[in-house]
């Protein structure tokens, strides 16, 4: 008996990737997740790849991954992608400590992010 398969967490003309830990602030992943919504997915990719903010490149990624995910794993066509979802989470913190003055410390919280991003195959209408 081999290992249960689990039952999809999208609908069957829907793929999805996650980026757990991205090093960066909620909010700052937010705005770049924000520039891709309801666009066509190759659209989505032109405007990461050209876009001055940092947090784009790993935006760029994990929808590069959800584009792979449809294209192998659920035979969707890529050509009629778009990005039906791009949701923004807090995930961990590291807590770091600097020396400030007369003796005292203070706590730098250096914050990670997940971006979810689900692309659905559209149909021609």
């Amino acid at each position: 008996m081999g290992k249960q398969a689990s039952p999809r967490k999208v609908a069957d003309n829907e793929a999805l990737a996650v980026g757990t830990t991205i090093r960066g602030s909620a909010q700052k992943l937010n705005l770049v997740a924000a520039m891709i919504r309801g666009r066509k997915a190759e659209d989505a990719l032109n405007i990461l790849s050209f876009s001055p903010k940092a947090m784009a490149v790993e935006v760029r990624k994990v929808l590069a991954s959800a584009i792979a995910n449809a294209e192998n794993n659920h035979n969707l066509d890529v050509d009629a992608l778009v990005v039906a979802e791009a949701s923004v989470g807090k995930s961990i913190s590291m807590k770091r400590f600097t020396p400030r003055a007369r003796g005292r410390s203070s706590r730098i919280v250096k914050p990670f992010s997940r971006v979810r991003i689900v692309v659905r195959e559209q149909q021609e209408a």
